[in-house]
């Protein structure tokens, strides 16, 4: 290696450096003033699990917004009463029956909402699962269907929806991980593992459309990290301290994440205060020190019947 190489190669690190530090400060201050919220008015937003929950509470809000609402869900009949509950306020909503654990179903459906409804913007991944048993209890149709509807769902809905997003340079994908994407739990290991990977797809995307020589800026991504929100999944929670770490109903969860998106926050916890209590406690500990504070906080699911 020659002195210029050498020379070179001190003047990009440093340089590097200084790209670091101001990235770091531009984060910090977009935590201190997020962006304003952007207008999604007539915005084509497709929500999967949309028949109830969540996913129900999503779709009311963005409706509310003025957003073209397409409803889909595996339930007809709670996708066609969400949508009913959007046209009560004179909102405009679709309904689409989907497995979408069918790639070939999901492919269907992107041609059906192009076609008839016009190119998604904002694609909300909301569908999921959670058995919560000790995993030697959990059986393979169990497992397999969860890892489907968690994980396999995400992709497919990202490789039908992408396309259209990448063409325009305008879009919006938003999926749904966990507290159980960023810690292990008892009672919910195939359930951790499927969350840890809806985060390992979120962040790997990231990075691809980052490094996309076509400049794809216009499309952002956002990963909501729920505790507990009270919709059914979570049969039997566990919380010791239940004023600092609230269940959350699914209207009050709703608006966090409809705000999110609008603020193109890239990751969010419910309640946003977790998101710092995981990084810098049960992230930055050795694994024992973790577990004790663990211990000490006592909370987690116990098992379903």
């Amino acid at each position: 290696m020659d002195i210029a190489e050498v020379v070179n190669i001190v003047f990009e690190f440093l340089w590097t450096i200084l790209k670091v530090n101001y990235e770091i400060l531009r984060g910090v201050c977009k935590t201190i003033l997020p962006n304003e919220p952007k207008d999604v008015k007539d915005d084509v937003v497709l929500i999967t699990g949309a028949g109830h929950g969540m996913g129900r509470e999503m779709a009311l809000r963005f409706a509310r917004l003025g957003a073209i609402v397409v409803c889909v869900d595996i339930n007809a009949a709670g996708n066609e009463e969400t949508a009913r509950m959007i046209r009560q306020e004179k909102g405009k909503a679709h309904t689409y029956q989907c497995d979408v654990t069918d790639r070939a179903a999901v492919m269907q459906l992107k041609e059906k909402v192009s076609r008839e409804v016009g190119d998604v913007a904002i694609l909300v991944n909301n569908a999921g699962i959670m058995p919560a048993r000790p995993v030697l209890e959990q059986n393979e149709k169990e497992i397999r269907l969860m890892n489907d509807v968690n994980v396999n769902a995400n992709i497919w809905m990202i490789q039908a929806f992408l396309p259209n997003m990448m063409a325009r340079n305008y879009g919006h994908i938003v999926a749904m991980s966990s507290m159980a994407g960023l810690m292990g739990i008892r009672n919910l290991v195939p359930y951790c593992g499927s969350k840890y990977a809806v985060r390992g797809i979120m962040e790997s995307l990231a990075v691809e459309l980052r490094d996309d020589p076509r400049g794809l800026t216009g499309i952002k991504l956002t990963t909501i990290f729920p505790y507990i929100v009270d919709t059914g999944l979570c049969k039997h929670p566990r919380i010791r301290f239940q004023k600092l770490m609230k269940v959350l109903d699914a209207g009050e969860a709703a608006d966090m994440i409809v705000d999110a998106v609008r603020r193109e926050i890239v990751e969010m916890t419910l309640p946003p205060e977790l998101h710092y209590m995981n990084r810098f406690i049960f992230r930055l500990l050795p694994f024992q020190a973790a577990c004790t504070w663990n211990d000490f906080f006592n909370t987690g699911v116990d098992a379903q019947d």
